[in-house]
């Protein structure tokens, strides 16, 4: 299922998404809806919105967002780098969330803001460095945005990930689905820039939850960046980014 959080008539909502027809539900969050997705029941008498009639929010309100750097074989191969033995682990602040539809603000910082498509991996229950790093998870999309030039200046990642509105994510959240095997594809201007599958990633979005949650814990709500295929690049005011991926939609935001 699709699931989407939303605003409408002021209040808060989520939703189960077909065909842009929202079918409102009865719950707080979308991780509560997920749980109980088995008794959801779509008929007539339900709340229906169009999706262009709503403000979309961002699917989550993680408490953190876990990344991964160099998961991609055909990325590695570009940068002619030797693939990793493990992950590459950095962090984006919650405050860095914007929904699809919200702009990337352009800091004063930097003069190279940089874009990078990504599955997004959504956790649905806690999973604590004791357990196994087995869980059901959900999927989403996720853009990394980055100034690049602040990351070679610093030697290290915190600053130029961090800034708010550097992590849009959304629109959906997508539960059943197969993460193996799906097309992602970013572009610019309606210029592809990205294109690759998920099958070339190094590590699995399982592989992932399991080491990162033998490190710290991950909340329900919390989102793993999974790492960008190739052909990162750069971006201007006025620019539209789009990342696609196989059944979650487009993830829309302007730079200004």
């Amino acid at each position: 299922m699709k699931y989407i959080r939303y605003m409408a008539s002021n209040k808060e909502h989520v939703g189960i998404i077909k065909d842009d027809i929202i079918y409102d539900l009865d719950y707080s969050c979308i991780i509560d809806a997920i749980a109980h997705e088995d008794e959801i029941d779509i008929n007539e008498s339900t709340t229906t919105h169009r999706l262009e009639e709503v403000d979309v929010l961002p699917p989550t309100n993680p408490s953190k967002i876990v990344c991964v750097g160099l998961n991609y074989k055909d990325h590695a191969e570009e940068l002619n780098m030797e693939l990793p033995d493990e992950p590459l682990l950095f962090m984006k602040p919650s405050t860095s969330v914007i929904s699809t539809n919200s702009a990337i603000i352009y800091p004063s910082t930097t003069n190279m803001l940089d874009f990078e498509g990504e599955l997004g991996i959504v956790i649905l229950e806690k999973v604590s460095p004791c357990d196994d790093g087995t869980c059901n998870v959900a999927y989403t999309i996720v853009n990394d945005v980055t100034a690049r030039d602040l990351q070679s200046k610093d030697g290290q990642w915190t600053r130029s990930k961090s800034y708010d509105t550097f992590c849009p994510c959304g629109p959906v959240v997508v539960t059943g689905i197969d993460s193996s095997n799906l097309n992602i594809k970013t572009m610019v201007n309606n210029d592809i820039k990205q294109e690759s599958n998920t099958k070339n990633m190094i590590f699995s979005p399982l592989e992932l939850v399991k080491y990162i949650s033998n490190i710290m814990t991950l909340n329900p709500g919390d989102i793993i960046a999974s790492g960008t295929p190739p052909g990162v690049g750069h971006l201007d005011v006025g620019d539209t980014v789009v990342v696609e991926i196989d059944e979650m939609g487009s993830l829309v935001n302007i730079v200004k």
